[in-house]
């Protein structure tokens, strides 16, 4: 039996994640090592194999920290906000929360196993808040899921395509994001 190892004294997880957070949005993903993030921290990087295993470890934990970041910005978004309101609220959240935090989002997308029960009870999350925000349009059976995977796909579109320097037009990049969810409703109203 595989005994876990017992962190050090007064170094919390969420220290270690919040110290790597900050190294993903300032550096990106790449540069968020054990030993970068163990130079942050002041510590040897022997010591973050307490909180977790190694680099694959590292990763998983900042996937389902990302996750969880992104899902309490977009709930934030939809209190007291429904229909139309609340999908262009939670669009408008979660570009903003790209932006704000670039290598936080990044690592949502780099677990090493997205099929890890823990990833996916996270991702989860944001799948039901969408599922709850798009009820408003009485859509049925697999077409409330493919709905689900078109706006995620169009922020993740936008939000990487920005990111990457994509739009270079002097056009206001909040105005395109409201133009473009503004469709993606009519056409879910035409389903």
């Amino acid at each position: 039996m595989k005994m876990s190892p017992r962190p050090k004294v007064g170094l919390e997880l969420t220290e270690i994640l919040g110290a790597a957070a900050e190294i993903a949005n300032q550096f990106g993903m790449q540069e968020v090592t054990l030993a970068n993030l163990a130079k942050k921290l002041g510590i040897r990087p022997p010591s973050l194999y307490n909180h977790f295993d190694g680099l694959a470890g590292l990763r998983k934990k900042m996937a389902i920290y990302g996750l969880d970041q992104l899902y309490e910005a977009l709930s934030q978004s939809a209190i007291g906000v429904s229909g139309d309101e609340a999908v262009l609220s939670i669009s408008k959240a979660y570009v903003d929360f790209t932006r704000k935090y670039p290598g936080v989002y990044e690592a949502t997308l780099m677990a090493p196993d997205m099929e890890d029960e823990d990833v996916q009870h996270a991702g989860s999350r944001i799948v039901h808040l969408s599922v709850r925000v798009l009820q408003a349009y009485r859509l049925e059976g697999d077409t409330v899921t493919h709905a689900v995977r078109g706006l995620r796909s169009i922020l993740h579109g936008f939000s990487s395509l920005e990111q990457r320097g994509g739009f270079k037009m002097a056009l206001d990049l909040d105005e395109s994001l409201e133009i473009i969810i503004k469709a993606f409703i009519q056409g879910m109203r035409e389903n």
